[in-house]
């Protein structure tokens, strides 16, 4: 694009040129073919005539270029009908110089009054000079001058609207060429926007893995010691702690290698969601001493891996919430699979809370939550009540797992 605009412009320069030029090359053509073939004159009129084509050739230099363009298109066509009544190789070479200048220069039906003007003064040089005084002689004078004058003007319009189409072009052409410069700074700034935007989402990633693992896991095994060092009269319960806080703490340190390499929870690689939901859940109950019982519903299929790992970190974060604070003696998770979604609803009847103080100043566990599930473009409503118990409720798009190509 920007060659065949860089090869316009150049030609356009060539015309300007050219047509620059044009009036000193027909000028000069026309003297030098009067004074090869006007012979016949005295070296006095000769003169004359090569003083007058002078006089033109000045008066189109330096008179075109000010601000007086009737008066000069005025002096033009004088001095081209003056030279062709002298020779006729002004007219048919010269002459052309009124048209293109006539033209050029003037305005409106300006243009048409100095092309005409020309073409009267060239037909009369062709018809012998005066008029014949009869019907016949002033149609023919009258059709070719009007002739030239409808020729003259088709040309010129047409040339008008071919330089019009041509300017438009080139304006058309640098706006493109400046909306693509526009473009490629809003590209690289949304590249910068979307390299900024995947690292902020990478750092919350990392943020909640490292919440739903390493977190969790020091707190229960914060919780197993305790209830050692609480146990230190009975060896069997002791011991059973103190092997459930070294199972949590490596359990804990394969969850974090995990999150670190962006691999999905441990429990869902060997099991489909229902099973793994219900191996988390057993694990916990064990752990806090706080029945707690799964029920699927539905029709259990393969969900997309981010489903599912939505779904169980969202498990696994509302139940440290219940062994923390909800002091609950039962818990019952409802695993649903339906045709348009998959929710997971967690109840448990322990202290409950007051949601909108949660809301405004609740721990990174319910923002995690949310997040997660909005990452999903699902939905987190959380019900409870001082003295009456909490209900979470997650529902995400039931997002089918890609079947593996062959």
């Amino acid at each position: 694009m920007g060659v065949s605009v860089t090869r316009l412009d150049r030609w356009e320069r060539q015309l300007e040129r050219y047509t620059a030029a044009a009036p000193y090359i027909l000028l000069t053509v026309s003297t030098v073919l009067y004074l090869l073939t006007e012979e016949r004159q005295p070296w006095s009129q000769r003169l004359v005539t090569l003083g007058l084509a002078v006089l033109a050739a000045a008066w189109i230099a330096l008179v075109s270029r000010g601000g007086a363009k009737a008066l000069y298109v005025t002096g033009l066509i004088l001095m081209i009908v003056v030279l062709s009544f002298r020779g006729v190789w002004f007219a048919t070479f010269f002459g052309f110089v009124g048209y293109l200048h006539s033209w050029r220069y003037l305005r409106g039906g300006w243009r048409f009054a100095g092309v005409t003007a020309t073409a009267a003064g060239t037909v009369a040089v062709y018809s012998g000079g005066l008029l014949e005084p009869t019907a016949w002689g002033i149609l023919t004078y009258l059709f070719f001058t009007g002739a030239i004058v409808a020729l003259v003007g088709l040309f010129s319009f047409v040339g008008e609207v071919t330089m019009e189409r041509s300017a438009e072009r080139k304006r058309m052409v640098v706006q493109l060429e400046e909306a693509m410069r526009e473009n490629a700074g809003l590209h690289a700034q949304l590249l910068v926007q979307a390299r900024e935007a995947g690292i902020m989402d990478e750092r919350q990633r990392m943020a909640g893995e490292i919440h739903d693992t390493l977190a969790q896991g020091l707190t229960g095994i914060i919780t197993q010691l305790q209830a050692s060092t609480r146990a230190k009269d009975d060896e069997d319960a002791r011991e059973r702690h103190v092997g459930n806080a070294v199972r949590l703490a490596k359990e804990s340190l394969a969850e974090a290698r995990r999150s670190i390499h962006a691999v999905g929870p441990g429990p869902l690689e060997s099991a489909p969601l229902p099973e793994a939901l219900a191996q988390v859940v057993a694990e916990w109950s064990e752990l806090n001493a706080v029945r707690a019982d799964v029920t699927t519903t539905g029709t259990v299929r393969p969900m997309h891996p981010e489903v599912e790992e939505t779904l169980l970190r969202t498990a696994q974060e509302a139940l440290a919430n219940v062994a923390k604070h909800a002091g609950a003696g039962r818990v019952g998770l409802t695993l649903s699979y339906m045709e348009d979604v998959v929710a997971l609803d967690v109840r448990d009847d322990g202290a409950g809370f007051d949601p909108e103080r949660a809301r405004d100043g609740g721990g990174f566990g319910l923002t995690s939550m949310r997040r997660r599930v909005d990452r999903l473009a699902g939905a987190l409503e959380i019900e409870s009540e001082p003295g009456a118990g909490t209900a979470i409720s997650a529902s995400v798009p039931a997002v089918p797992r890609e079947a593996p190509r062959a």
